[in-house]
């Protein structure tokens, strides 16, 4: 049995004092108590614990671009114009720059508090658009970074077929992306036992409506609940005003209205961006029960737009927060930028705090742990028995935490700390991964990342 002491706690209720944990050889919490002395022998964290914040969004390979893209290249830039410049990127990659990428992200993403990844994998081929003989190749590579990085995975292959409503052909810059409906429920079978080999969950991403036709997301959507009728379903959903704009020419309905009449969306679904739906998509999406997927810092760097929060939390819809482009890569960084938008929106303050939680850093994170749960298909749902032992301790010696109580001193973490990440120690199911805000592979991960992408700079393709 392993244990721990906190003297300050982050539990699902709320702040606790004096909290013992404990948890099995698998890494499987078997006790959350509160008001307990410490046993003689059992190690103290350096300052408050809080459960761990899965990403419910990644693109691992972009991470190589980020920042690359800050330039104007067209007379007005959008997402569109940004979407141009990321198919070169991904034109470009072998697996192993992947892996380098994936890996350095990886070790960044536990060093910034977050304790697992949502994977949404869409470049499955060759460069020239041919499969790997290993049709897993690419996927493969993923998952040995998280390996080697100690982060848990959600791996969610991507189901690419169209360019746009209507089946539209896809395009050359799309190549390495595309599958069959049968291609891609092949890759689910190989993929399902070193998944679970890894410890690793599985699922399906249908890209978005205007990259999969109907039939074969109905298609895909029977031959994945008859693998595994559990599986988490992650979609790109209404991102962009232009998106809803093709739905409703295409089929008469905005995106999350048809999706809601014509899919079985229900808690297994992730709901990606939806940043624009009208008031009876917000209220019929959160009584599905599916998750809203918000990625706000890539939002705000692609000028999607800011999603409504109170009115999806008014009909108590679960949300959780991802890093997508990986812009920034902050657990911390996300909620606030979630929080700022809908300040700046609706000129009021502390919008995501509720009655149960007024301190809005508390709240926040709260929610994004049991929502980003839910999106992984993982039991990471927090301080619990029977939940994964992922958690990150606070350094309570920063200067922006030092003096403070533990919820204050999350509060300036969230909102005062900026990208000095007062992070003490990040535990992925039960194993120390940072200590002293550092992870033990930090000089490798980044000596790899560097060198994949001075690479993939240099290439003239």
């Amino acid at each position: 049995m392993n244990q721990l002491f906190a003297t300050d706690a982050l539990l699902p209720t709320g702040w606790a004092r004096d909290v013992l944990l404990a948890w099995d050889a698998d890494g499987r919490l078997t006790q959350v108590q509160a008001g307990a002395a410490r046993p003689e022998g059992v190690a103290q964290t350096a300052g408050p614990l809080v459960p761990g914040m899965p990403n419910l969004h990644s693109h691992a390979f972009q991470r190589g671009m980020a920042g690359l893209t800050e330039y104007r290249a067209e007379a007005q830039d959008s997402f569109w114009s940004w979407r141009a410049l990321m198919y070169r990127f991904a034109l470009r990659l072998t697996p192993a720059q992947l892996e380098a990428i994936a890996f350095g992200l990886y070790v960044e993403m536990l060093e910034a508090g977050f304790t697992s990844v949502c994977e949404f994998h869409y470049v499955h081929h060759h460069t020239d658009g041919r499969p790997y003989a290993d049709d897993a190749e690419l996927a493969r590579a993923l998952m040995r970074a998280a390996q080697r990085a100690g982060i848990g995975l959600t791996l969610l292959p991507v189901l690419y077929q169209a360019s746009g409503f209507g089946a539209a052909a896809p395009t050359e810059g799309q190549r390495r992306f595309i599958r069959s409906t049968d291609s891609m429920l092949r890759l689910l079978q190989t993929l399902r036992p070193d998944c679970h080999a890894q410890g690793a969950r599985l699922g399906l991403a249908p890209h978005s409506l205007r990259a999969v036709p109907p039939d074969a997301l109905r298609e895909a959507l029977a031959g994945l609940a008859a693998q595994d009728a559990t599986a988490p379903i992650h979609i790109h959903i209404a991102e962009q005003l232009q998106e809803v704009q093709d739905c409703v020419a295409w089929s008469g309905q905005r995106p999350v209205a048809w999706l809601l009449d014509h899919a079985p969306v229900d808690a297994r679904w992730c709901l990606v961006h939806a940043t624009h739906m009208d008031a009876d998509e917000y209220r019929r999406a959160a009584v599905s029960g599916a998750v809203a997927g918000l990625c706000p810092t890539t939002e705000a760097n692609l000028g999607d737009g800011i999603f409504d929060l109170p009115q999806w939390t008014g009909s108590r819809g679960r949300w959780g927060v991802g890093s997508d482009s990986h812009a920034c890569v902050d657990a911390a960084e996300e909620l606030l930028m979630l929080e700022y938008g809908q300040r700046l929106q609706r000129r009021q303050r502390n919008v995501a705090a509720t009655p149960a939680q007024p301190q809005v850093a508390s709240a926040m994170w709260l929610e994004a742990v049991r929502g980003g749960a839910q999106a992984s298909g993982r039991a990471l749902a927090g301080l619990v028995p029977g939940q994964q032992a992922d958690f990150v301790v606070l350094q309570p010696s920063h200067p922006v935490l030092a003096g403070l109580d533990a919820p204050a001193m999350l509060s300036a973490h969230v909102f005062a700390a900026g990208r000095q990440r007062p992070i003490d120690g990040v535990w992925v199911a039960g194993q120390p991964r940072v200590r002293a805000g550092r992870h033990a592979q930090q000089a490798e991960a980044a000596a790899g990342f560097v060198q994949a992408r001075r690479e993939l700079l240099a290439d003239p393709s």
